[in-house]
């Protein structure tokens, strides 16, 4: 792996010195009580080392998306309370509505070294997403130095991930979170050791029109399942009866079929699949299926999975990776008839003898709910940053941090 190139958390020194940290604490809340807190135990080493080394740490995060300014539901107060329990000190809530105000500013003021203080939901202020100079500012007043280790929303260029650095006085910094995606996300792709496998699943080909093209500049071999394989096997000239089909992109379908094989590219596409005459309903309800051939799929059924032979291709070509990048499950994971293909996929990456990062989104749920995620090498926080980073843009929140 390639050398991180951005300063991290262990090269500040903090001591006696007020840190503001981007975390990502949008938690799903449901009553008033998070309901799933791993985003903000992921966020601990990060809190702890600065901590640890004597900062006056000042954590801030959006949480949902609040339409009308400050709503009520959208509060971080039961993340601070959550908080407080996972790090065994007290976390100060600074309720706040306009996020750095009397009572902001207060909490702060009051802070001595080690100290832990959160702000309100960023988002209550309508100038966060929307870059707006003055919030950055105020950002930037109430710190000496700036860390960002919320990589779930480095794509986004808003105030609390991009503008704060403008006007920061002191050093600005990645933390372990971001550190983690920037070296094996980042260099997975930009430095990997061959043979390098990339697998891409999930809906539609329009989701990741930019992804396949960089992959495929950058991979050995590339594999296609899911609902957008069926655009690349229509685009074949194959019967895929009633499946998922972006028609729009079948002639992009074919420019990167040609694409492959200009460059002596593996792509591998679905050789069989299981079908059925209507998507499950509810998702996980039993259903009648059938596997088919991929060029005879029946004119009133849907491709739903991966078949045998198709879990064995794609199988065996991970076997000999060295790095493997996946985003986006082979099927309808969620049902049990039809979580064979993610399945058999899942455990054979999680066996390879490689560098195994899961790129976000339903990747990660797909293989957190079949038990694979604590064999994976890493498992990706951002599902639109992963995204982003696959189609080898630029992040914004990565872009402004300072260089070692």
């Amino acid at each position: 792996m390639a050398k991180l190139t951005k300063k991290s958390v262990n090269d500040l020194n903090v001591r006696d010195k007020k840190v503001l940290v981007r975390c990502d604490f949008n938690v799903p809340i449901k009553n008033g009580a998070i309901t799933n807190d791993k985003r903000i135990s992921a966020a601990l080493p990060t809190i702890e080392k600065l901590i640890e080394g004597g900062g006056k740490i000042i954590l801030c995060s959006h949480l949902g998306k609040p339409k009308n300014g400050p709503e009520a539901q959208f509060s971080l107060a039961p993340v601070a309370e959550r908080l407080s329990e996972l790090l065994n000190k007290k976390v100060v809530f600074a309720k706040d509505d306009s996020v750095i105000g009397e009572n902001a500013k207060k909490a702060i003021g009051e802070m001595n070294s080690g100290d832990v203080v959160l702000l309100e939901n960023t988002r209550f202020r309508a100038e966060e997403s929307k870059n707006g100079e003055a919030f950055s500012k105020e950002l930037a007043e109430i710190c000496d130095v700036y860390v960002n280790d919320a990589f779930g929303s480095a794509h986004r260029a808003h105030c609390s991930t991009a503008g704060v650095t403008d006007f920061v006085k002191g050093e600005t910094a990645v933390g372990y979170l971001m550190e983690k995606e920037i070296e094996f996300l980042g260099n997975a792709v930009e430095n990997p050791v061959r043979p390098f496998v990339a697998i891409l699943g999930g809906a539609k080909v329009a989701d990741k029109l930019n992804v396949i093209a960089n992959l495929l500049e950058k991979c050995d071999t590339l594999i296609i399942g899911g609902g957008m394989a069926y655009t690349f096997l229509k685009a074949q000239g194959k019967e895929v009866g009633k499946s998922l089909v972006d028609n729009d992109k079948l002639d992009y379908c074919r420019e990167m079929l040609t694409k492959a094989e200009k460059l002596g590219k593996k792509l591998l596409l679905p050789i069989d699949d299981i079908v059925a005459k209507e998507f499950p309903n509810p998702i996980d309800a039993p259903i009648e299926i059938q596997t088919v051939p991929a060029d005879g799929i029946p004119a009133d059924c849907m491709g739903l999975d991966i078949g045998s032979e198709t879990r064995k291709l794609f199988s065996d070509a991970v076997k000999t990776a060295k790095t493997i990048v996946w985003n986006g499950p082979m099927g309808v994971f969620e049902n049990p008839q039809l979580a064979k293909g993610t399945l058999e996929l899942a455990w054979a990456v999680s066996e390879a003898d490689a560098v195994t990062v899961i790129g976000g989104g339903d990747s990660v749920a797909a293989v957190t709910q079949l038990g694979f995620a604590k064999k994976m090498t890493h498992i990706s926080t951002g599902g639109g940053a992963s995204l982003e980073y696959l189609e080898g843009n630029v992040l914004p929140g990565i872009q402004v941090i300072q260089d070692k």
